[in-house]
């Protein structure tokens, strides 16, 4: 299994404090049957700055200690990037990390909002040939509140990644409900961990993916595998399961 979103890399954000804290992580991923993984730091958050070249240099010095301690875990070089107005002239600067070198690119919001420039920004990468991800659309209150955002982005070509703590529960019921109908209705095409440790924000991909698959089928459980795939390997990710697409209506917005 492949996790795209996770906090691993030591002692540069919220995540991993230490390489101990890192390699204890590492174990339980594989625990999960995580084989591969992405290490997504924050970047641009009002908090954090991980420039790219500080990343690929953090995430090759991690593979190089989990082989010398046998633990079977590749990390992949990504960046998790808060909305800004200047992405695309910072990509061009190499300070911007697409995941594992791809054309996919990790953009978060706020957690309360949407920047009024968002529309333009994502359209502006696709113009750039860079495919952005939304990131946890389910924990941001203005999506909650005002889903057909969400739905213009995704129809614009925009892709999302839902957490899957959230979809379990571990961020509360609304979220909960949010991320069940954010996969039904195919407005994301991903689910990964977002890993930050392995105590309250631990991995939960197991547990997720069995749940989904409880309430709407493998099928969906095949897409975000075959996705996360797809998404390392830089191919076109699968954006909807037609034979599923469901014709009812969703907060007023289909």
């Amino acid at each position: 299994m492949i996790d795209i979103h996770s906090h691993i890399l030591p002692g540069i954000d919220d995540g991993a404090k230490t390489i101990e804290d890192s390699i204890n992580m590492a174990k339980v991923a594989i625990n999960e049957g995580i084989t591969t993984i992405i290490a997504t730091p924050h970047h641009r958050n009002n908090q954090y700055n991980n420039l790219k070249s500080q990343i690929i240099i953090k995430a090759k010095e991690l593979n190089t200690v989990l082989k010398q301690e046998n633990i079977p875990l590749t990390v992949l070089p990504g960046q998790e990037v808060r909305i800004y107005g200047e992405v695309i002239e910072d990509y061009y600067k190499k300070e911007i990390l697409t995941l594992n070198h791809t054309k996919y690119l990790f953009i978060e919001f706020p957690s309360s909002s949407v920047p009024g420039y968002t529309e333009r920004l994502l359209y502006e990468l696709q113009t750039e040939g860079i495919i952005p991800i939304i990131v946890h659309p389910e924990r941001n209150k203005e999506l909650q509140e005002r889903p057909d955002l969400l739905y213009q982005f995704v129809k614009n070509g925009a892709l999302t990644q839902v957490t899957a703590s959230s979809v379990v529960g571990y961020f509360g019921k609304n979220v909960k409900k949010f991320s069940e109908q954010l996969i039904e209705y195919n407005l994301t095409h991903f689910i990964a961990s977002d890993a930050h440790n392995i105590h309250n924000r631990s991995f939960k991909m197991v547990e997720a993916l069995e749940k989904i698959e409880e309430d709407l089928g493998g099928d969906y459980v095949y897409l975000f595998k075959e996705n996360a795939q797809f998404l390392i390997e830089d191919k076109n990710v699968i954006k909807e399961i037609p034979e599923r697409i469901q014709r009812k209506k969703f907060l007023g917005i289909f």
